[in-house]
């Protein structure tokens, strides 16, 4: 992949990440507004809404990646990059909460193109720069994490529907200026067929389980993803309730950690990989989530926030070390479906996570009983333990069967 080829398609994720995180900062009022109910009856909605859509990207990430290694990347990463600016221009004129969760389902299959994504990067990136190329398009996606929430939570004081309007001609743009930029990275003669009993979240993952170092990383990715559920399920709620934020307020908090997270994925991801190798990057790198997490928990103050987050940025080496160690353990043709196994790893949790963390929440902020809205950090502080571990062991293991080899 030439370099210009590898700008477009970063900035097409930097496009369809800007558009997901449009709507971030608004939706707490529209399911207000929606439903007539409070702040936590609305988290509790606002996390079976992510249930809806991790849902659908569990289910068909594998099929998106397949379709992908048989068809190409261009023609699947354009498709469903425009059906996405069409299902948010649908959602904004949503009338009740069961259009919206329509939506998400809609959303939640588009949003697969993940897999089809970070396969570019294996097609033809050499496996030692992979890491860096990897931490790049995850530096692009965090990019449009930092305009997606600053402009949704601006222009969302005007109407609850306006993100829904800005997602949906981002996405339209997108699909345009990568129907003319961006060139196919996957050689016909490397392309496989179509298999549906392959193409499935359980086949996908039951193949990578073949790779002992793979689906360890894959283990790990699932506690440190479930404990991040904790940020992306209750961080608009948890703000309201805990310090009052505005929509503007919870934008421009998304908005500096997606900064943090281009600095650290984007930037300087690709020089730890070199410095200290992908095990060493992987392994101190994920140990920040822990005391991060706890610092979100007890924070009393936005500016205490402020300092979880930057020592959560941290642990965003982890996933393009782990990423580069992966890749040339599977074969060229089957770059799509790792990727899709990833992809259905990360949307796993995104079902357990929401109504897991929202229900935690709602249980410490309705103001019966202890009140602690930070309970859903505690638990994540948990489940990161438990990742690093996971990793720990199978990164040690890794170490000693190449050395018996």
């Amino acid at each position: 992949m030439i370099n210009r080829n590898l700008l477009v398609l970063a900035s097409i994720v930097f496009i369809d990440m800007a558009g997901i995180g449009l709507i971030v900062p608004v939706m707490p009022s529209l399911i207000q507004s929606l439903t007539g109910q409070g702040i936590d009856h609305a988290a509790t909605w606002g996390g079976w809404l992510l249930f809806t859509y991790a849902l659908m990207q569990f289910l068909f990430a594998p099929v998106i990646g397949g379709l992908s290694d048989r068809f190409g990347r261009r023609p699947v990463l354009l498709a469903t990059l425009a059906l996405l600016g069409i299902d948010y221009a649908l959602m904004a004129m949503a009338p009740s909460l069961a259009w919206l969760f329509a939506g998400r389902l809609i959303s939640g299959v588009m949003g697969a193109s993940y897999a089809a994504a970070n396969s570019c990067i294996a097609d033809s990136i050499p496996a030692e720069r992979r890491g860096a190329a990897f931490g790049m398009l995850g530096g692009a996606g965090a990019a449009g994490f930092v305009l997606g929430p600053a402009i949704g939570g601006l222009i969302g004081q005007y109407g609850d529907r306006l993100p829904f309007v800005a997602a949906a001609v981002l996405c339209a743009l997108g699909a345009v200026f990568g129907w003319l930029r961006f060139e196919e990275t996957l050689d016909p003669a490397r392309r496989r067929r179509f298999d549906p009993f392959r193409s499935n979240p359980l086949g996908t993952i039951v193949r990578m389980a073949r790779i002992p170092l793979v689906i360890g990383c894959l283990g790990a990715i699932f506690l440190m993803q479930l404990a991040s559920q904790a940020q992306l399920s209750v961080w608009a709620y948890y703000g309201t309730a805990r310090f009052g934020w505005t929509p503007a307020v919870t934008g421009a908090t998304i908005a500096l950690f997606g900064t943090l997270m281009v600095l650290t994925q984007g930037v300087l991801s690709g020089r730890m990989i070199a410095w200290a190798g992908p095990v060493r990057t992987a392994t101190i790198s994920l140990a920040f989530a822990v005391p991060s997490f706890l610092t979100l928990a007890f924070a009393p103050s936005t500016g205490v926030v402020i300092l979880g987050m930057v020592i959560g940025c941290v642990p965003g080496l982890c996933f393009p070390a782990m990423q580069q160690l992966m890749s040339p353990r599977v074969g060229e043709d089957a770059q799509g479906e790792l990727q899709g196994a990833i992809a259905s790893t990360i949307s796993m949790t995104a079902i357990i996570g929401p109504p897991l963390m929202t229900g935690v929440f709602a249980a410490y902020a309705d103001r019966e009983g202890l009140y602690f809205p930070g309970a859903p950090f505690v638990l994540a502080a948990g489940l990161m333990v438990g990742a690093v571990t996971v990793l720990a062991i199978t990164l040690a293991r890794h170490a000693r069967d190449e050395a018996a080899a």
